[in-house]
């Protein structure tokens, strides 16, 4: 219903702001990566927004980047994530890193964010396996198929660093298959 709000900033409460656009002052709860990217008071600024209509009120969410406000949208659509947990997980990590962490299923860097167990940081692994990888792998530099995160979670599971992985993946030819891919990350792993 609101997709985008732009005007002055008044108030910074983190992790509610209040922007006034033209005469109408909205109550916005942004991520820390967002609020920490804001302007100064009395300066203008641009917010990608998500409306949640419940029972007992409206509450406007508001993202820097229109990939930010999609995640934030991935994740509510999780059951026993809520609009507050998403914002946590938001303001715990950054997109690129989120989607690095659902492709490489690296529950240890989501429990790390304040009110994520175990379980919801399996659930979320789960779920949004395929989808936020897939869509945002890029972003983060991650290849996104089948056979290069067989590739990756083989050499992660052969005791290398994600770092180490990561460099020789990016050797591998994008149309290798996953056991000639494996020969040659670890080749070019063993001249590193």
């Amino acid at each position: 219903m609101i997709g985008r709000l732009s005007g002055l900033l008044l108030e910074k409460n983190p992790p509610q702001i209040l922007l006034d656009c033209h005469g109408v002052g909205y109550e916005v709860d942004v991520p820390m990566s967002t609020f920490y990217n804001l302007p100064g008071l009395g300066e203008k600024t641009t917010l990608f927004t998500h409306l949640a209509i419940r029972e007992d009120a409206h509450v406007l969410f508001g993202f820097a980047s229109v990939e930010e406000r999609s995640v934030f949208r991935q994740l509510i659509k999780i059951s026993g994530v809520g609009a507050r947990t998403a914002l946590a997980i938001l303001s715990g990590m950054s997109v690129g890193d989120l989607a690095q962490a659902i492709t490489l299923q690296e529950a240890g860097r989501l429990i790390k964010i304040p009110g994520i167990g175990k379980k919801t940081a399996e659930r979320l692994l789960l779920e949004l396996k395929g989808k936020l990888g897939a869509d945002l792998g890029h972003a983060s530099g991650v290849m996104q198929s089948d056979a290069s995160s067989d590739i990756l979670n083989a050499l992660l599971a052969l005791g290398y660093s994600d770092k180490e992985a990561m460099l020789a993946l990016k050797q591998v030819p994008k149309e290798a298959g996953v056991s000639e891919g494996i020969k040659l990350a670890l080749k070019a792993l063993s001249k590193a």
